[in-house]
């Protein structure tokens, strides 16, 4: 399928309308439809007013229970995956302010019991330290201020025991020089410590050896219940489950290539051992 901005935008709306009309051509109220496909009355509102994207699942419960044609199941499906999917470009973030992105990410974190993080170029923000903060946002104009609180603040998060984390990291990620070398060796030097968390498992993927897959974009996925992509002018948030399940298929196989623990802190220190020469 291909996305098209405009209709990620308006897809949302699009599709309520169609479930709305479906519901109401079929006779039916928002109350029957409730209770044949066993969800409150208040969601069935909220889906069709718009204030709630229903997953696929949902949608396709309510085709078969409002027994749909074929021809209106495919393009209802259709608009419930775009409806699930978001795009948002780095100009737009720019202009509402970066610190309205980290106040999303902290709400993904705080609603999140299980997360993981591939992360291909770059630490994250939860992972570095202030000065390596400044650092990655150093080439957009204006004040940052607020973002670099922002980012330090979550990173408090890392310590809720409810939660769990696990980082894989590629080679490249820990050791592009975006700081001096002796930065550089305390930026590593905090991964190092991180990894020591109980709720945190931090991987490593040495560029050495064989390694028949490459990724393609950092990526986050939150439970099994959204994933968040990077590119280098936006993110797309997928809540589909066809494509959460691709992102932790594929982290699954990423983490086969990861070194943990002791192993992972041991070439950790090494890296750090080779910035201070």
């Amino acid at each position: 399928m291909t996305f098209e901005p405009g209709e990620l935008g308006q897809s949302k709306a699009d599709l309520a309308e169609t479930l709305r009309e479906l519901r109401r051509r079929a006779g039916r109220t928002q109350v029957w439809l409730a209770k044949r496909i066993n969800v409150s009355q208040t969601k069935i509102s909220n889906i069709e007013g718009g204030k709630l994207s229903p997953s696929l699942v949902d949608v396709e419960l309510i085709l078969r229970a409002l027994d749909a044609p074929p021809d209106q199941v495919a393009r209802v499906a259709a608009l419930a995956r775009t409806a699930n999917t978001v795009w948002q470009d780095v100009w737009s973030q720019r202009r509402t302010g970066l610190d309205k992105k980290q106040n999303e990410l902290a709400g993904f974190e705080r609603s999140s019991t299980d997360l993981r993080y591939l992360l291909v170029s770059m630490v994250t923000g939860l992972l570095a330290t202030p000065e390596y903060v400044r650092a990655s946002l150093a080439g957009i104009p204006g004040d940052h201020g607020k973002t670099i609180a922002r980012k330090l603040e979550r990173q408090a998060v890392l310590y809720d025991r409810s939660k769990r984390f696990t980082f894989i990291l590629t080679e490249q990620a820990v050791r592009w020089p975006l700081l001096s070398a002796a930065a550089m060796a305390f930026q590593i030097d905090r991964l190092n410590s991180v990894s020591l968390l109980p709720n945190v498992r931090l991987g490593v993927i040495p560029l050495r050896g064989y390694l028949p897959v490459a990724p393609l974009n950092t990526f986050t996925v939150y439970d099994a219940r959204i994933a968040t992509v990077e590119t280098s002018t936006g993110a797309m948030v997928f809540r589909d489950h066809r494509d959460v399940s691709a992102y932790l298929n594929e982290y699954a196989v990423y983490e086969g290539y990861a070194l943990f623990g002791d192993e992972a802190r041991e070439r950790l220190s090494e890296w750090a051992h080779e910035c201070r020469l």
